[in-house]
């Protein structure tokens, strides 16, 4: 289990950011997949989303996670919020409510944990490109406003996830971001003729623009094989049929 520092350092909160180590899973999804969407045995994934609970705080409720669809919706969950068994659709949670975990899971996107120390509300987002592209973290950030937290009081990581000398993309996709805002060149670079994007430093860039800057960086790269985390990129490199998620996860003591 990764952890932030700045995080770390207030006892109202647990988080971790979580690889592939010690979990219940074979073959390709060995073996803390925590992704219930993936093809893995689900009472196995069951039982490494229990590793993952009581590592966090064994008196907690379940994971609260999502159905991920790269988008900007969130959830807010407080006291009067309705659980269904069916997951909700969207890419972020929001909470002030103890001993609720809440977590998103990754494969290369950039998972993000947020803390308001004053108002004791806590985030997680999922933000791959599409989710980061249409503007997830400020959405979030800006409901987290609107709750009474203060953007002087929010903490947060980026945790680990792929790296721009892992991320090749094409053309298309770099003419896309500058068509958005010529500002965005800055996020690629060239070598060897191959376009490599920054997803990182454009998040950051956008935290930046609103003012958030108590935030951590967590340099891990997940397609990097020695760290030993679940990339969906290097999944298809391998030409597998499908791949295991990692796990971020934070809550309120």
């Amino acid at each position: 289990m990764i952890t932030s520092k700045r995080l770390l350092k207030h006892k109202e909160i647990s988080h971790g950011f979580f690889n592939k180590n010690g979990g219940k899973s074979n073959g390709i999804y060995k073996s803390l997949n925590c992704g219930p969407g993936s093809n893995d045995n689900k009472f196995r994934v069951k039982q490494n989303l229990n590793i993952v609970k009581n590592k966090i705080g064994k008196k907690s409720k379940n994971i609260f996670l999502l159905h991920q669809i790269h988008s900007n919706k969130y959830v807010f969950i407080n006291k009067n919020f309705k659980f269904f068994k069916k997951k909700i659709k969207a890419d972020a949670i929001i909470t002030n409510q103890k001993k609720l975990p809440i977590a998103v899971l990754t494969a290369d996107c950039v998972p993000i944990l947020l803390f308001d120390r004053k108002k004791k509300i806590i985030a997680a987002i999922h933000a791959g490109w599409k989710g980061a592209f249409k503007g997830i973290v400020k959405k979030v950030i800006n409901f987290m406003i609107r709750k009474g937290c203060n953007k002087d009081n929010l903490i947060g990581a980026l945790g680990p996830c792929i790296k721009q000398d892992s991320y090749n993309v094409r053309k298309d996709f770099m003419d896309k971001f500058i068509k958005k805002d010529k500002k965005n060149k800055v996020f690629f670079k060239y070598k060897k003729d191959i376009i490599y994007f920054n997803l990182t430093k454009f998040i950051k860039s956008q935290l930046k623009s609103i003012k958030i800057t108590n935030i951590d960086t967590i340099n891990i790269d997940t397609f990097n094989t020695k760290n030993n985390f679940f990339s969906a990129r290097q999944s298809l490199k391998l030409k597998h049929d499908d791949y295991g998620r990692n796990i971020s996860i934070i809550m309120i003591n």
